[in-house]
């Protein structure tokens, strides 16, 4: 009877150990969670490839906030609470983006970060991740990408002379929207410009500093700006960008400031006009 006894405790003994190693190895095959990154891209299946936070929640541009600085203030934060990824000398980022283009500001006392320039936010009414219901809101916020090459930017006009200029160039004060390119640097058509025929420029880009022309592949658009309208032209063996068939031009004396639109005023007021939705097509 006790060799019996003791070969069942040595039976039952056995099954406990093999419960415990196959338990084990059950313990060592757990996948380790992937790190999510601070900024993420995201492919959505209407706007492409949008910059997310590390849960994939959107992060959106205020066209009010060309100059670099947040206009947004009070309700609008409750709205569009500021995304801020915290100190950038550890940010960890997706492929394809480049830390070189974020930056902090701070806004109403809170850390907030920027990405080539415009400040991030959130969109309140986004429940989940891969939400974009703040896309063209007030035809103001846009989501975040990486290759803009026409954005649209709301301010006051302010000329080369210093005055305050209303969308039809007279004196005065109001918002405007016009067309920037992705960082912010404001897009002017001229006046003596044909339908895609450029007047300005000469053979030898002489006077490209005055008002260079603007150079760029057609990617991707506000929500709203219609692609079929651009077209590109050839300068003197460059590729000029056009809309409604106006050919754009940088302002050179606007430098690489963001937002800034001193060639309105030269040589006279509405010369060297902003450029936006409202623009009428070029002449023949």
């Amino acid at each position: 009877m006790k060799i019996l006894s003791t070969s069942k405790m040595l039976v039952a003994l056995g099954l406990l150990m093999a419960v415990s190693l196959s338990c084990s190895d059950d313990d060592d095959n757990t996948p380790t969670p992937t790190p999510t990154n601070d900024v993420q891209l995201k492919d959505n299946a209407t706007l492409g490839k949008i910059l997310t936070d590390s849960k994939g929640r959107t992060l959106y541009y205020f066209s009010k906030d060309a100059s670099g600085a947040s206009a947004c203030s009070g309700q609008c934060l409750v709205n569009w609470p500021i995304y801020s990824a915290g100190d950038l000398t550890a940010i960890k980022l997706d492929a394809g983006l480049d830390k070189a283009d974020f930056a902090t500001i701070t806004t109403g006392g809170q850390s907030q970060t920027t990405y080539k320039g415009w400040p991030l936010y959130y969109y309140k009414d986004d429940a989940v991740a891969g939400d974009v219901k703040g896309e063209n809101v007030g035809t103001v916020w846009f989501v975040a990408k990486t290759d803009y090459t026409i954005m649209i930017a709301s301010g006051q006009l302010v000329g080369n002379d210093g005055k305050s200029y209303k969308s039809d160039y007279t004196e005065g004060t109001g918002a405007t929207q016009f067309f920037t390119d992705g960082k912010g640097r404001t897009l002017y058509a001229f006046v003596n410009d044909k339908n895609n025929k450029n007047n300005f420029t000469k053979p030898d880009f002489s006077n490209d500093a005055a008002w260079p022309i603007y150079t760029a592949d057609l990617k991707s658009l506000p929500t709203g700006v219609d692609k079929t309208l651009f077209s590109t032209i050839d300068v003197f063996g460059k590729k000029q960008l056009t809309y409604k068939g106006w050919p754009l031009y940088y302002f050179g004396q606007d430098g690489t400031t963001r937002g800034a639109t001193k060639g309105v005023s030269v040589p006279t007021p509405g010369k060297w006009p902003i450029v936006n939705l409202q623009s009428p097509n070029a002449p023949n």
